[in-house]
């Protein structure tokens, strides 16, 4: 049974992502072909293979499996996502992708069911990543490549504190970024060995961020301030830079995989 802190975090994530579902869905920071390249790369399906993207949002990175000959489910636990995966789907062309509703902690398949399992931009909304990252090596068939991406937190803790107080101000969904270390200990600890790593960073202006997130309190003003405040010292960690008027704040990020030993 979820306890009240559980069931308030499940809350905040429904709420938080059916209102940005749309702006979500046409980011196109997120959704570059550059950086989902990196992912399918990573994944290297082909005609035939089964994959499966966990918390898979509006839809990008099922679809570029798709395309590349792969039978996908996309599983998300907000519904509004889905419509938008359904969407995105529709104007590809690609109709075999199996969208379906659930969690990241309990996805409905049994042990070893994927040629490919991949998560994007998921992990720092999650309260328990560990669990969430077992069940991703449970899917994972023999010789399988398991794909994770999210952004990192600084490896320096001041920075990464004020990183997560500020995101978790932006998007109250957000439990925390974890840093790279982090991220590399799940592979270790799940023996699947060292993992290949690729870095990269997306790039928003701070108006455009704000104005596409719902804060705790919102006051989006109040945001836009500390952001522009971060610039001198980089309070952040996020190579906050002014711009033409605006700022610029950029997410280092990381797509990690390996694949399951036979």
């Amino acid at each position: 049974m979820q306890d009240a802190d559980d069931r308030a975090h499940d809350r905040a994530i429904q709420d938080q992502f059916t209102r940005q579902a749309p702006r979500f869905a046409q980011s196109n920071a997120l959704h570059a072909d550059d950086v989902l390249e990196i992912i399918v790369s990573a994944a290297a399906v082909g005609p035939g293979d089964r994959a499966i993207d966990l918390a898979c949002g509006p839809g990008s990175v099922a679809c570029a499996l798709a395309q590349c000959g792969a039978h996908v489910v996309g599983l998300d636990a907000t519904a509004a996502m889905l419509d938008q995966a359904r969407i995105r789907a529709a104007k590809l062309g690609l109709s075999e992708i199996d969208w379906q509703c659930g969690s990241v902690y309990a996805p409905p398949f049994s042990d070893a069911t994927f040629d490919a399992v991949t998560c994007r931009f998921a992990f720092h909304h999650l309260e328990d990543p560990p669990s969430a990252f077992r069940q991703m090596v449970r899917l994972a068939a023999p010789g399988a490549r398991v794909v994770l991406c999210d952004g990192l937190a600084s490896d320096e803790p001041a920075k990464a504190k004020a990183f997560n107080d500020m995101e978790r101000w932006r998007d109250p969904s957000t439990v925390a970024f974890r840093t790279f270390g982090y991220l590399r200990s799940l592979f270790l600890d799940a023996g699947l060995g060292e993992p290949a790593v690729r870095r990269f960073g997306v790039t928003y202006s701070a108006s455009t961020l704000i104005a596409g997130s719902f804060p705790r309190d919102g006051d989006r003003q109040a945001l836009l301030r500390l952001i522009e405040n971060s610039v001198a010292t980089d309070a952040l960690g996020m190579d906050a830079q002014h711009a033409a008027g605006d700022v610029t704040l950029t997410y280092r990020s990381a797509v990690l995989s390996a694949v399951v030993r036979v």
